[in-house]
This record gives C-alpha cells, structure tokens and sequence, in this order.
C-alpha cells in the first residue's frame, strides 16, 4: 500500500486548504483512509477518516464543521477540504490506511505541513 499526502502550504487564518492523498495498492475492498495531523510539541490526533465501504465518515470535534473529507473512486484519491482554518489547525497532516480507525491505520504516508497564521 502506497500513500502520498500533498496539498500542505501556509494561509492565513480563515483561509482554506485542500490536502489530497493519492492511495493505490490495497489487497482487499474495504479499507479505512484516516487524516491525522501533529502539531510541534504535541501527540498526534485523528482529524477525520472515510469507509471505502459505505463511505461514512467521522470528525473530530475540533474539525467538524469546517473539514469535509471525500473520495474520488476513479482517481484512488481521498480530498481533506479544510476551510476557516485557525493556528490551532497547524501542523504536519499524515493519511493513513487501514481496517479500523484510528488504532487499526497500518499504513502512512509521508506528512504534508500545514501552517495556519498572519
């Protein structure tokens, strides 16, 4: 399995970003596809994840109503459309993939850093 996390930068708060994280690879035809971010001195959290299966979702609280997490079937990509991003939203953004999420994400790929400020 194979991931690649771009579409990092910096913006200034109340700004938007869309990371993409092209997949391909996978065995099977379920899997779950996680964002995770770390921000510096801190752990790394789960931001949103998507079900290859149905395509449910899930949020963080500090994320919900202005990320949206999708897939495009066709490109293998899973988009992040993060929008009226604030400092605390900074950090290094890493897809995952996996059975379960957040603990059963057994592969990642490389992080894209996103910095939020003025």
């Amino acid at each position: 399995v194979q991931l690649q996390a771009s579409g990092g930068g910096l913006v200034q708060p109340g700004g938007s970003l869309r990371l993409a994280c092209a997949a391909s690879g996978f065995a099977g035809d379920y899997y779950v596809i996680g964002w995770f971010r770390q921000a510096p001195g801190k752990e790394r959290e789960g931001v949103s994840c998507i079900s290859s299966y149905d395509g449910s979702t899930y949020y963080a609280d500090s994320v919900k109503g202005r990320f949206v997490i999708s897939r495009d079937n066709i490109k293998n990509v899973i988009y992040l459309q993060m929008n009226n991003l604030k400092p605390e939203d900074t950090g290094v953004y890493y897809c995952a993939a996996g059975t379960s999420y957040p603990g059963g994400m057994g592969y990642w790929g490389k992080g894209t850093q996103v910095t939020v400020s003025s």
